[in-house]
């Protein structure tokens, strides 16, 4: 009988990886993380990864999937077991011009898909980072800069190919297999890997982008009024808010409001960002009419041994007040971690808490807060950071999967509240009974 590296090498048709080989260093790591797996596999067609699958469960070894690599939890790689690097799947196809329907291969990138639909004149709502993953955004969220009008990436998907635990090619949609594809918008990695997903796009034309910026000592007034304002502006305005940057000053960073307007209309667009303009003393103003992909920023990746801690969690409308108050009050004390302050509402909150598995539907804002530095400097900030979110604890709840550098169980239970859980952990018996899909925010079979 041949060995499963017997088997591997003869039924996948893709590059295979291993410790030594040419590739090995860049290819064992995630863009937050190192790892030294067993094998690389780059998988060339779906059926490569039907291989590469049953060969980890054959195998006995742990699985990572990897799309875009940009997880902080650093899902994308391991130690000693089987990573399938799904970048070589990233066709971008506008398969029905009249509904603008797209399909997209599940390692494409937002930047790759934001450039390939742009001379059809189309986009969808992703994130805000061209490196990352059409895959792993999608499929715990995506929140990007026309989440108010368009609602989460994963509202727009319309149907997905997947390659289940036992090596079984899926189409879910919501005619065909639909309770996994109620998991997959939401659920994560647990359910199997999306080799391809066909997203509604919509049409689109340059976009209002830039950011607004103030003095750091007026951010109580400039963040309760900008949280008020977007409370009530047109879904066409996005919103970040981002202030106690280390890089820029700490405590002293000014206040930087991003703002994305989506339309090019500039007396729309006026009437949507001036509110913002007229919140305090305006340091830096440079918002201005650009294509929608050029939103998309590259994502940096921290030299050796650095690491990026994030946390995060949803504030509802009755809590903003106080737990704005409370960012203002930490985000001007020496060490305080770099923190965002995200818009939701709008279309993501039309959409029913069931529809998916996306539980977070009526919240207001969403709180990111990240650190950055070696180990000991990671070590040294714990204790505070612990503070700040236990005083946040009151006000605030769930967590965004995509901003979470852990995978407690803690972090699993504030993902996925118990109803939404426990629907999930069905699905998981049926299409991954024995958790093979468990390198994430894992969902164990029910």
């Amino acid at each position: 009988m041949r060995s499963a590296s017997e088997t591997l090498r003869g039924d996948f048709g893709g590059d295979i990886i291993e410790p030594g080989g040419a590739e090995y260093e860049t290819a064992s790591r995630s863009i937050l993380t190192p790892g030294s797996p067993a094998y690389v596999l780059r998988p060339k067609s779906v059926g490569d990864v039907r291989a590469g699958v049953r060969f980890a469960a054959g195998a006995g070894l742990v699985l990572s999937v990897r799309g875009g690599g940009h997880g902080f939890a650093g899902f994308g790689t391991n130690d000693g077991g089987v990573v399938i690097d799904l970048s070589l799947l990233a066709d971008v196809e506008v398969i029905d011009h009249e509904r603008h329907l797209v399909r997209i291969g599940g390692g494409a990138t937002w930047g790759q898909v934001a450039a390939a639909l742009a001379p059809h004149g189309l986009a969808i709502s992703s994130g805000d980072t061209n490196g990352v993953g059409v895959g792993g955004l999608t499929l715990t969220g995506g929140i990007g800069w026309k989440v108010r009008k368009y609602g989460l990436a994963l509202d727009n998907v319309v149907a997905a190919q997947v390659v289940t635990a036992d090596g079984q090619i899926v189409q879910v949609s919501a005619e065909q297999n639909p309770e996994l594809f109620w998991a997959i918008r939401g659920g994560g990695g647990n359910f199997g890997i999306v080799t391809a997903f066909e997203f509604a796009a919509h049409p689109t034309t340059d976009v209002f982008y830039g950011k607004i910026a103030f003095p750091a000592e007026e951010a109580a007034t400039v963040l309760q009024g900008w949280a008020d304002h977007l409370r009530t502006a047109a879904e066409d305005l996005t919103s970040v808010a981002n202030f106690a940057n280390p890089f820029a000053g700490g405590p002293e960073a000014p206040v930087e409001i991003n703002v994305a307007f989506d339309g090019d209309d500039p007396q729309l667009a006026a009437e949507a960002i001036d509110p913002i303009r007229r919140l305090g003393t305006v340091l830096g103003d440079d918002v201005a009419l650009m294509p929608y992909a050029d939103t998309l920023v590259d994502g940096a990746t921290p030299p050796p041994g650095i690491r990026l801690v994030t946390r995060s969690a949803f504030v509802d409308e009755r809590s903003v007040p106080t737990v704005l108050q409370i960012l203002t009050e930490v985000g001007a004390s020496e060490g305080s971690p770099f923190i965002s302050v995200r818009s939701l509402g709008g279309a993501v909150s039309r959409i029913p808490g069931d529809a998916t598995a996306y539980a977070h539907r009526q919240a207001e804002l969403m709180v990111v807060t990240t650190t950055a530095g070696p180990e000991p400097v990671i070590e040294a900030a714990r204790p505070g950071l612990e503070a700040i979110w236990d005083r946040l604890a009151p006000h605030i709840n769930g967590a965004y999967a995509n901003f979470l550098a852990s995978a407690t169980e803690n972090d699993v239970a504030a993902i996925y509240p118990a109803e939404t859980y426990q629907r999930l952990a069905a699905v998981k018996r049926q299409y991954d009974p024995g958790n093979l899909f468990a390198h994430n925010h894992n969902v164990r079979p029910q």
